[in-house]
């Protein structure tokens, strides 16, 4: 785990536990794959979405038997999705590490992916009812929809603002927004207070997309912990690049983006346009507004250390560098 969490010690201890979890299950799988699983949970990132289904636990009646091992859960199916999207990105760095099928291959990728996904319902299956256990099973759908539009829409120089936004909230606002609701639901919050929450976190999940997205274009490569403008080269067009080209329809820069194979020059030109049409700096304003979104329900909530712990993650996430 990364240093995130590192001013919110309690999030922080909570979460260690939630690897302690993670580790405990995938000690009974396969051997072949035991030690990349394992090294994989120690090299989580910020863990957000256990966090978040943490955080809204505290909203209500936190039960740590209860609400650790379904965070737990929530983080194993993050981590099958990344898994499977390594494969199909063919992408070789993640957290400044190889990735599962660059160093391991697909078929191992493949596996660690599919026992991932086991392990997160078999959690899911011991602490959570089953009203979000079908739920949980529908953003899972969700998640995959929204691959897979993203998969058939490369290279599209037609895809809308609007396309892109449907795309980010399947792929990630909508495991953020459930996050929040079931660590709220189960905690006993009660279903106006668990709607609240799940609302605050797809609004900072589209706010996280967007910040991405960006930070494909203008981040560094040793800070992001990935290789740059590696969604150009898929022929992934995100809100920088859509927003450029509502601005400027530049007929080269079009042929250009035709053409799917880009070289490094191709790639240079590509994120000048987007920086001289004004891509990033619109795509930050819209995740501004997703994140005023998410203020504004924070508003709602009763003064408590969570909702200040929620107050502080939200901005942080806006104005990240990584």
């Amino acid at each position: 785990m990364d240093k995130f969490w590192n001013n919110n010690l309690e999030i922080k201890n909570e979460l260690d536990e939630v690897i302690k979890i993670m580790e405990k299950h995938v000690k009974n799988s396969n051997r072949s794959i035991r030690n990349i699983l394992l090294d994989m949970i120690r090299n989580s990132g910020k863990m957000l979405r256990p966090a978040f289904v943490i955080l809204s636990g505290k909203f209500g009646e936190y039960d740590r038997r209860r609400i650790l091992p379904l965070a737990a859960a929530v983080e194993m199916l993050h981590m099958a999705t990344l898994v499977h999207d390594d494969i199909i990105d063919n992408a070789l760095i993640r957290r400044s590490k190889p990735t599962i099928q660059a160093e391991y291959g697909k078929n191992y990728a493949v596996f660690i992916g599919d026992f991932l996904f086991s392990e997160c319902f078999l959690l899911l299956s011991d602490n959570i009812t089953i009203e979000n256990l079908k739920k949980v099973s529908k953003v899972v759908s969700r998640i995959c929809k929204g691959e897979i539009g993203q998969f058939e829409s490369r290279y599209n120089i037609d895809i809308t603002i609007n396309d892109y936004l449907k795309r980010i909230a399947a792929k990630t606002a909508a495991l953020f927004a459930l996050s929040f609701y079931v660590g709220a639901y189960e905690s006993n919050c009660g279903e106006k207070l668990a709607k609240i929450l799940g609302s605050i976190g797809y609004n900072i999940g589209m706010a996280f997309q967007i910040i991405d997205d960006v930070l494909d274009y203008t981040g560094e490569e040793n800070v992001v912990g990935k290789p740059l403008c590696n969604d150009i080269r898929q022929g992934v067009f995100t809100l920088p690049l859509i927003y450029s080209l509502e601005k400027n329809k530049d007929e080269k820069m079009i042929a250009l983006l035709k053409k799917e194979s880009y070289c490094e020059e191709d790639i240079k030109r590509i994120v000048e346009f987007v920086q001289e049409n004004g891509g990033v700096d619109r795509s930050k304003m819209l995740a501004e507004k997703y994140t005023k979104k998410a203020f504004d329900k924070i508003s709602m909530l009763k003064d408590s250390p969570p909702k200040q712990i929620l107050i502080e993650v939200t901005g942080k996430l806006l104005y990240r560098n990584y």
